[in-house]
């Protein structure tokens, strides 16, 4: 699944393009993705205009005018593409780097199609998805709160509502090993596995460890916790400046890849030498919770 620095990239590529458009049509190539469209859904869309695309989690938020939000998920092989009207439908945009993805040019997979205008510019956003796993819902923005996916989610990784004293109030008491602990969407939202990996090997922190080990008996934070805590603004904040890590499926608006990926210090380097100089250590791959855990024993305790 794309994780919440993909979605993000995402958000800010389609912004410039589709903020202030007016949908002049809205094309549907098939009833259904993971889910059914919602009932009339080109037609409550057509003829709005966008005011603005936001993210909560791993979810891309596009409000409109008439007080309705399209909550869009990407699943495991969604991605949107931009093409202006005025252009060659296969011809890419271009990002800087050595590692450029064509994207998707198979038609049978193009399932939504944005037919925008802005001003004198006709543009076509079209989300491709070859598995279908990704969805897209009208919510009403006033209960925005109340989606299900959003009832409950912690704070965004980014905002500043994450603290360690934060973190602490939710880790005291708690023996769940730290990276369960983290991929829990109540404490944190849109942090996923990934990033979690690679915040613990810069913090030294094991992912087997106690969360509440980093709390001390007065219910304060541990120097370690606040380590963690920066370390997970910092990671999310270099994938985001990098384009996304662009695993398997997911593409950035342009058809381009991340490059984060190529920064990874322990994620799916299972059997490399531990990265941190001086240790001497090597990644291993463990599984908690159904999941892929890389980590370094030697340094991470």
């Amino acid at each position: 699944m794309p994780e919440l620095p993909e979605v993000e990239t995402v958000r800010r590529g389609l912004s410039p393009v589709m903020e202030g458009a007016r949908i002049e049509r809205l094309l549907l190539t098939r009833p259904d993705l993971r889910f059914p469209f919602p009932e009339g859904f080109a037609e409550l869309l057509e003829g709005r205009e966008i005011l603005s695309l936001g993210r909560r989690a791993k979810y891309l938020l596009i409000e409109l005018d008439n007080g309705l939000t399209i909550v869009s998920h990407l699943g495991m092989s969604g991605s949107f593409r931009i093409e202006s009207e005025a252009d060659a439908p296969e011809t890419p945009g271009e990002t800087p780097g050595d590692f450029h993805h064509p994207r998707s040019k198979d038609g049978k997979h193009d399932h939504v199609i944005f037919h925008l205008a802005l001003g004198a510019e006709k543009t076509r956003i079209i989300y491709n998805d070859p598995r279908r796993f990704g969805f897209m819902h009208l919510v009403r923005r006033a209960d925005i709160d109340l989606y299900p996916a959003f009832a409950g989610l912690g704070p965004e990784p980014t905002g500043n509502a994450l603290s360690a004293s934060y973190l602490a109030g939710r880790f005291q008491g708690k023996s769940q090993p730290l990276k369960g602990a983290l991929l829990d969407q109540k404490v944190i939202a849109g942090l996923g596995n990934i990033y979690v990996c690679e915040a613990l090997w810069r913090s030294h922190l094991s992912p087997l460890r106690g969360a509440g080990t980093l709390v001390t008996k007065a219910g304060k934070p541990k120097p370690a916790l606040e380590v963690l805590t920066e370390n997970i603004r910092a990671v999310i904040a270099d994938a985001i400046a990098a384009g996304g890590s662009s695993l398997r499926d997911h593409i950035q608006t342009d058809g381009s890849l991340g490059y984060f990926q190529h920064s990874f210090s322990v994620y799916d380097r299972e059997g490399h030498a531990c990265r941190l100089p001086g240790c001497g250590g090597t990644v291993e791959r463990i599984t908690q919770s159904g999941r892929s855990t890389f980590y370094c024993a030697a340094c991470q305790r």
